[in-house]
């Protein structure tokens, strides 16, 4: 789907992420979201799509450095919920022994900049300097002129020009509610990278979007390190959002960029809840959200560079700065119930 027109925008927004925790009925800094007592402590053509206006943008409070402990892993196993996904990435998603993720290798949508790469300088698995024993995912971008396939593979694979090298990787598992109580919740721990123009996701689709759907939990600017957008898209044909205008930019008390934040989405067939380092954040009821149940979805991690969700910017007006586009990714988990 193309991006759709921004409207009453300024050119210097940014920002979107994932979060988990128990929860019930919790405090929020939101008076009219009132979530239900919920427990919590793609097709190739598939593209982002469209991003919130200025009017919906709201303020929230974020946790420097938040993680989930013991007691979190307890307290949601106490409530129902059961682990079915997991990576802490000591394996590089693309060696052969890993099982969760296929590896995007081609360029995108949305009039981004960047070819999405498997070599091991876009997408790695490396030592956290903070912590030697543990390990962390990093997609770079790469500021550097390449030819490859117009989209991925077996989409179109047209020879084309980029100035940038990114990775993308989806999950091999997807995921949806089951039953009319079922419910997903996603989660990963992720700090963003700096720089304008680059677009880091954490997000799920599903195959033959966007009829299946697309649900972002995150995805932001990097040159707005305390803001951030939540959203969903479905449509019953390509380039369709029959959702609407329904995303909603978080501007947060911790920066996206120096810290580290835990981001989640909340699944039911009822309501996507999005959790900020153990707080409510958002909660999206109505409109589509129940056509999105039932729908396979799979996790995707991801940073573009340039397109439309900064207004379409040339690769000579991205300088992409010694230490920016590098995002971080610490571990990644789904529970059901």
């Amino acid at each position: 789907m193309k991006f759709l027109p921004f409207q009453n925008c300024v050119p210097t927004l940014a920002s979107c992420a994932l979060s988990t925790l128990l929860l019930v009925g919790c405090a929020t800094n939101f008076e009219s979201i009132q979530p239900e007592p919920v427990s919590i402590g793609s097709s190739a053509n598939a593209r982002k799509a469209a991003v919130a206006t200025v009017d919906n943008t709201v303020s929230v409070t974020s946790i420097c450095g938040y993680d989930y402990t013991a007691a979190t892993e307890s307290s949601l196993t106490a409530a129902g919920w059961r682990k079915t996904f997991e990576d802490n990435f000591n394996v590089s998603p693309t060696n052969p022994a890993n099982t969760n993720w296929n590896v995007w290798v081609g360029g995108s949508f949305n009039t981004e900049l960047q070819m999405y790469t498997a070599s091991p300088t876009n997408l790695t698995v490396t030592q956290d300097p903070d912590n030697t024993a543990n390990s962390l995912l990093q997609i770079k971008a790469i500021k550097e002129q390449v030819t490859g396939p117009k989209y991925r593979q077996d989409v179109d694979a047209t020879p084309k020009n980029f100035d940038f090298t990114s990775a993308r990787i989806e999950s091999k598992p997807m995921f949806t509610p089951n039953g009319p109580n079922g419910q997903v919740r996603m989660v990963a721990r992720i700090k963003l990278p700096s720089g304008y123009g680059m677009w880091p996701a954490f997000w799920s689709y599903g195959d033959n979007w966007p009829t299946n759907g697309e649900i972002d939990i995150l995805e932001a600017r990097g040159n707005e390190p305390n803001k951030y957008q939540t959203n969903y898209i479905y449509g019953t044909q390509a380039d369709q959002n029959l959702a609407g205008n329904v995303g909603t930019f978080l501007t947060t008390s911790t920066s996206l960029t120096d810290c580290w934040h835990v981001y989640e989405l909340i699944w039911t067939r009822k309501a996507l809840t999005f959790v900020l380092d153990g707080q409510v954040v958002d909660t999206k009821t109505g409109g589509y959200v129940s056509n999105l149940a039932g729908k396979l979805e799979k996790l995707t991690l991801n940073q573009a560079v340039g397109g439309d969700f900064f207004y379409a910017p040339t690769a000579s007006q991205i300088p992409l700065n010694a230490g920016e586009g590098i995002m971080q990714v610490d571990w990644v988990r789904v529970y059901v119930k």
